[in-house]
């Protein structure tokens, strides 16, 4: 029996777009392309983990549709901009992050007061524009880790500051993926795949990190239902105190049934003497003339 064939070259092709990457699998057994690739395209989508900005809070506004005095963009709009911001986050636990800037400028991430728990990757993104020397802007960032896409809703019952404005998490640090499969020739075979996997990151992660990334968790995900044949699948033996019960109980039951017996076999015998005594008193009384 013929085996499944195994990828045996693998190329990383950097282009000329930043944090994009071209990945060649090569050759993939008929079939095994696109089982590979669609597996791989959905984890890096959906489970690799990243940071992002969850709420934030702006001196003057109450609430999301809130405008403020010479800021050019409303609070949609910045909350738009804030979920682009790239973070590497080094601690589990939410950190809060200061932004404060006066005059007539272009407010870019790079204002962001950080700590050492959090990176700000991409510092000349705009978050807002202030349209007058007189204008101040202050904000309060809340940021964390986590997976996937987290909708605002799904944050309504958790405590947080007063005046916090919530907002959707995209975590995810793959900004686009998607794969291509080419027939390739191997031997007399043309059937066998070649997998070819773009990725684009937001810079937090380089794409042959993501893609390692993604292997990892299916990996885990198969050796936890991978089942260990190597000595072979044996029975588990029966405990001897449970043996012993089970062959216990049967003695007790017989026994049991034994005293009943005799309990029996005495009440009998009792009813067959009281049965003798009243035949012998009615043979004694006199007969009627």
């Amino acid at each position: 029996m013929e085996n499944i064939s195994l990828p045996s070259k693998i190329e990383i092709e950097d282009t000329k777009e930043k944090n994009k990457s071209i990945i060649t699998i090569q050759p993939c057994h008929p079939g095994y392309g696109t089982t590979l690739g669609n597996a791989l395209r959905r984890v890096l989508l959906s489970s690799l983990p990243g940071g992002a900005v969850i709420a934030f809070k702006i001196e003057g506004a109450s609430h999301e549709f809130s405008g403020i005095d010479n800021v050019k963009e409303d609070l949609v709009e910045i909350s738009l901009n804030l979920k682009q911001l790239g973070l590497n986050i080094f601690t589990d636990e939410p950190v809060k992050l200061e932004l404060k800037a006066k005059g007539e400028k272009k407010v870019t991430a790079k204002d962001i007061k950080t700590t050492s728990d959090v990176e700000v990757i991409n510092s000349d993104l705009v978050i807002a524009t202030l349209t007058s020397k007189t204008a101040e802007l202050n904000m309060e960032i809340l940021v964390t880790k986590g997976r996937g896409y987290v909708p605002s809703e799904s944050r309504e019952k958790e405590d947080l500051e007063v005046g916090m404005i919530v907002i959707d998490s995209i975590f995810t640090p793959i900004k686009n993926v998607g794969f291509q499969i080419e027939n390739v020739r191997v031997g007399k075979m043309t059937n066998y795949e070649n997998l070819i996997i773009t990725i684009e990151t937001d810079g937090t992660i380089t794409p042959k990190e993501a893609l390692n990334q993604s292997v990892k968790i299916l990996l885990d995900h198969f050796n936890q239902i991978a089942v260990e044949t190597k000595d072979g699948a044996k029975p588990k033996k029966v405990k001897k105190e449970n043996t012993k019960k089970t062959e216990e109980e049967p003695e007790e039951k017989t026994e049991a049934k034994e005293k009943e017996v005799k309990k029996a076999k005495k009440a009998d015998k009792a009813l067959e003497e009281d049965k003798e005594d009243t035949e012998e008193t009615k043979e004694e009384k006199p007969k009627k003339a």
